[in-house]
Formats: structure tokens, sequence, C-alpha cells
């Protein structure tokens, strides 16, 4: 017979995001985003986002950037080891995360340490709203700018293509005032508690890359 703690726990594991706040290494709560009537032309834009196929390697102008950009996935790949043991899926991920915070006009910092709040970084976190995948996207989303089909949300690419480009949206919606975007994101517009919580993730992220040798 399984004790009752042990219950708990895999309850817990099992909503992901949803079960726990703010508790080191565990999902924050998804909170409850409201699904907002969109105007013709932003609903077209945010689909021509997602639609857009993304290049399997990511292009850079200089050598310098292509260096830049290998020092960064380095050491992001070292902080990430405990959440993600298996170093090709590891890379991957940040690969992605990179790919698709930069086309989307985000710092990758910020975006990592909203996947380390809403997720914990699983890729198959479901919260106690029904919020999806590293980022924590709703399902609604799907049937409003993609194909309709919500089971897509578990896709890696996908889920991070979807978070960047609804995050940009609340940005842009906001007036660049991040503290309103990410409570908008979160569902929870004007409180300080989720805000803080993605800050405070976002600081072991952020990088400054080294000069070449």
């Amino acid at each position: 017979m399984k004790r009752p703690g042990m219950l708990r726990r895999r309850a817990c594991l099992a909503l992901g995001a949803g079960a726990l706040w703010g508790l080191p290494g565990v999902g924050a709560r998804a909170g409850t985003q409201a699904e907002e009537p969109l105007a013709n032309a932003v609903r077209s834009a945010m689909s021509a986002a997602i639609a857009a196929e993304a290049p399997p390697q990511p292009s850079f102008p200089t050598v310098e950037a292509r260096l830049a950009y290998l020092r960064w996935l380095g050491a992001m790949s070292e902080r990430l080891q405990r959440q993600k043991t298996e170093r090709r899926t590891r890379l991957e991920f940040l690969e992605a995360t990179w790919y698709e915070s930069t086309r989307a006009g985000l710092e990758p910092a910020l975006v990592l340490g909203l996947i380390q709040v809403e997720s914990a970084f699983r890729k198959y976190a479901i919260s106690s709203a029904g919020a999806r995948g590293y980022m924590q996207v709703m399902p609604f989303w799907s049937r409003l700018i993609g194909d309709g089909d919500p089971s897509q949300l578990f896709h890696m690419q996908t889920n991070l293509r979807f978070g960047c480009v609804i995050l940009r949206h609340y940005l842009d919606r906001e007036r660049g005032d991040l503290f309103l975007a990410l409570g908008r994101y979160n569902g929870s517009r004007g409180r300080a508690e989720y805000p803080n919580a993605v800050f405070a993730a976002r600081r072991r992220w952020q990088f400054t890359a080294s000069p070449a040798a």
C-alpha cells in the first residue's frame, strides 16, 4: 500500500507547474490566463509567426557572433545539466530556446527564467488550469493562432514558439512594460508574485560572453 506522502508527491509531479508555488525546482502555478478577443490584424500576424518554418540551425552574420553563441550554449548547458542530464537533449532544447526567443525579440535569459518558473523544464507539464508544456501554453491558443490541435503544444519547438510569440504579443500590448506583460502571461496582471519570480529566475540564466582568446 502506497503511503499518503508518496501519493501527494506523485500528484504534484503529474500536475507539473500547477501544483506548488515558489519552491525551488518546482514550477509555479500557471494562473488563469484569459482568452481575449484578438483584432484580425493581430491574429493574422501571430498566426503567421507561428506557422513560419524555422531553420534547423541559426545563422550568424560574423564569426564573432557565432563564437559568442557557442560560448553561451556551453555555459547554459552546464547550468541546465541537473534538469536535463542527456547532453544531446539539453543542447537541442537550448538551441531551440535561443532561436525562438531571439526570433521574437526576447532575451533568452528571460525565456529560460520563465520556463523555470512555469514548468521547471518539464516538457509534459500540465497545470491545474490546463496549460501545457515548457512555457505552459493554454490550449485555446492552438485554436486562435495555430492549427487547432492542442496536443502539438507538447512538441518542444512548437511550445517554445507559441510561448515566445504570446509573450511578445503581451509585451507589445503593454507598450514594453515587462512587469505587466509577464503578469498578463500568467493571468495575474498587476500582481507582483509572478513577475518577481521570473525576474529572480532570469538571473540564473544571464550570461556575458567573455572576449574570444
